[in-house]
C-alpha cells in the first residue's frame, strides 16, 4: 500500500537526516518540535515507523532502545555496549548465507542486517580514567 508522503512525515524524515548521528525517537521528536510545536510524539512515531517500512530509513535496534539511520543502503552497524553510541561500519559479504537460507527453507528475497557490538574508543578511555 503506498502512503501518500504528509507535512508531517516530511519534517520526520528531514529531522532524521539532520540528527546524522543514529537518533532516538525522542531525538527526532524534539527536532521536529522546534520547527513545528504541534506535532505529537505519536505521530513522529507512527512516521518513523513508516519511514522504515518504506525503506526511506532504517531501524537499529541498539542498547537503550531503537536508533533511526538515514543511510538505507548496505552497510552494518557497531554499537557500543556501554553509551549506546551506533556508528556506521562496512557490511560483510553474507550473500552465501543468505542465498543458502533461500534454498533451504524456501523463502525469497532474504536480507541481512549485520550489527556488532563493542565498546567505544571514548568508553574505553573513562573507563581507563576511573582506574
Amino acid at each position: 500500500m503506498e502512503r501518500r508522503n504528509t507535512r508531517q512525515r516530511q519534517l520526520v524524515l528531514d529531522a532524521v537526516r539532520e540528527l546524522d548521528d543514529h537518533p532516538t525517537a525522542d531525538e527526532v521528536y524534539l527536532r521536529v518540535r522546534e520547527k513545528d510545536g504541534h506535532v505529537s510524539r505519536g505521530t513522529v512515531y507512527r512516521n518513523l515507523h513508516i519511514l522504515v517500512e518504506s525503506g526511506d530509513i532504517i531501524s537499529v535496534k541498539a542498547f537503550g532502545g531503537e536508533r533511526f539511520d538515514r543511510r538505507s543502503d548496505c552497510h552494518a552497524h557497531l554499537v557500543c555496549t556501554e553509551c549506546g553510541s551506533v556508528t556506521d561500519v562496512p557490511a560483510p559479504d553474507v550473500s552465501a548465507g543468505e542465498h543458502e537460507v533461500e534454498r533451504t527453507w524456501g523463502f525469497t528475497d532474504v536480507r541481512a542486517s549485520t550489527i556488532f557490538y563493542g565498546i567505544c574508543p571514548s568508553c574505553q578511555k573513562k573507563s581507563q580514567a576511573a582506574e
